[in-house]
């Protein structure tokens, strides 16, 4: 029987060298942030951001990438298909909780994900011409009703800023017809050039055009007026409409993964959201931090979740 301890042992000892090893793997291999936008796009500003910053102060290396595709469905169920091991996370954004809804896309937001830390917000907002006669959403309104067809565009069928419109094509009952684009520069430089009258926008694709008076901000879906756009009334202030949603960008991992190890990336990326170095570069950017992190952000994801199937629902909002 001794031979059996023996052995028993050195399996026991082999079993605990291998949990050390892969533990230290873990905690000092790279973790990589898989991007679902284009390079030089809000989210991957926030993305290197946070890598940056977690480089310096954690000495973790992170690296950032792009995978966009499919309205974010490529990077996003390449995260879905990742070991749960801390080493592979998303760059999470609104379209993340829209495209199940939709239909698009193999993944369940609450089965498939655990949430790490909802790291900032940008408003939408909609814009004209600045040299346009619509002072007010109210003009947009009443010209819409006297010109049905107007052209109101996005960037990505089926996004945040494509709901806003239907939103706002519901609630002014106005008949309008909705451009999509490829991405929010596009459909910038398509209002620029007079080829449609209006554009729900991310703020920060519009913040340089909105400071020097090349558009015009109209309303915003925020809960509050945003610091940067204080002329720009929100949407129940209008009278229009009570809907509100921002943009969010938020770290998710693989279900499974730990919980100690995501409370140590929640750490993580709280941390580098509060450097005094972080800050600046985010309103520059147009991203407002927010450093909700744990159950707290898979409980916002869950309601903004249900309140995006109920609109694509009651407006029947489709993509190919």
């Amino acid at each position: 029987m001794e031979w059996r301890r023996i052995v028993g042992a050195i399996g026991l000892a082999v079993a605990l060298i291998a949990a050390a090893a892969h533990q230290a793997a873990s905690d000092n291999g790279v973790i990589r942030i898989i991007v679902p936008y284009t390079p030089g796009s809000g989210p991957d500003i926030l993305a290197r951001l946070m890598a940056d910053q977690i480089g310096v102060a954690h000495g973790r290396s992170m690296v950032v990438e792009n995978r966009p595709g499919a309205g974010t469905v490529v990077g996003t169920e390449l995260v879905q298909r990742a070991d749960p091991d801390g080493n592979t996370l998303l760059l999470a954004g609104s379209s993340f909780v829209i495209n199940p809804p939709l239909k698009r896309g193999s993944y369940d937001v609450a089965k498939d994900f655990a949430p790490v830390c909802y790291l900032a917000s940008t408003p939408m907002v909609l814009v004209v011409q600045g040299s346009s006669p619509y002072k007010t959403l109210a003009d947009l309104i009443a010209a819409a009703r006297a010109k049905p067809g107007m052209a109101f565009a996005s960037g990505g069928p089926g996004s945040s800023l494509h709901i806003a419109i239907e939103v706002l094509r519901r609630a002014a009952d106005i008949n309008i017809t909705y451009v999509p684009f490829g991405g929010n520069a596009p459909a910038i430089t398509s209002l620029l050039g007079g080829h449609v009258d209006a554009v729900w926008a991310d703020y920060p694709t519009v913040v340089a055009q909105l400071q020097a008076g090349t558009l015009r901000g109209l309303v915003t879906t925020s809960h509050a007026r945003v610091p940067t756009l204080p002329e720009v009334p929100t949407f129940a202030e209008t009278g229009v409409s009570k809907y509100e949603a921002d943009i969010f960008y938020g770290i998710v991992a693989p279900v499974k993964t730990p919980e100690t190890t995501l409370a140590q990336l929640g750490k993580m990326f709280t941390n580098a959201l509060q450097a005094p170095a972080t800050k600046p570069k985010l309103a520059q950017a147009g991203l407002f931090p927010v450093g909700t992190c744990g159950a707290e952000f898979g409980a916002y994801m869950q309601k903004l979740g249900d309140d995006y199937t109920r609109i694509i629902g009651e407006a029947n909002i489709t993509v190919n």
